[in-house]
């Protein structure tokens, strides 16, 4: 199933503000990060119904893949 556009806009733009707030890093660096994250191509995507979730619950989905990768 896939989401009204503006509404999934919105939503990101939530997701990437606590994003932000969680790894105290700028909300351009979120953005960026986020647009190129598995998370975002799921959302996008309508997998799973991932726009179902909340935005606290993406945005730690977006904190694993950003640790991940500070690791790797």
């Amino acid at each position: 199933m896939n989401a009204e556009p503006l509404i999934l806009q919105m939503k990101y733009a939530d997701i990437i503000h606590l994003f932000a707030e969680q790894e105290n890093i700028s909300l351009d660096e979120a953005l960026s990060f986020f647009y190129h994250s598995e998370t975002y191509q799921l959302l996008k995507d309508g997998v799973s119904d991932m726009h179902c979730m909340s935005d606290g619950y993406l945005a730690d989905e977006l904190e694993c893949e950003f640790k991940k990768k500070e690791t790797d």
